[in-house]
């Protein structure tokens, strides 16, 4: 099976890991107690959509992306 070509972009790349770190840092903090306040399903979404942020940054492949034929990768 061959590697499949990255289609996320540095610009996207970066956003996306931003974002995924920032959506990790609310989710924990929910579990955590400080916000608490925001219930345990906003923070297990925080959690999940953190960590395919994170993770399509850090592997610059987007499932989504395919099917739609987006490609922000600079060529």
């Amino acid at each position: 099976m061959g590697t499949m070509e990255p289609n996320v972009g540095s610009l996207d790349r970066t956003v996306r890991i931003a974002i995924g770190i920032v959506l990790g840092i609310v989710g924990a903090a929910v579990f955590a107690g400080p916000l608490s306040s925001l219930g345990t399903i906003v923070g297990a979404i925080a959690l999940v959509a953190g960590a395919v942020m994170l993770g399509t940054g850090l592997t610059r492949q987007c499932m989504l992306y395919r099917p739609l034929g987006i490609d922000t990768c600079e060529r």
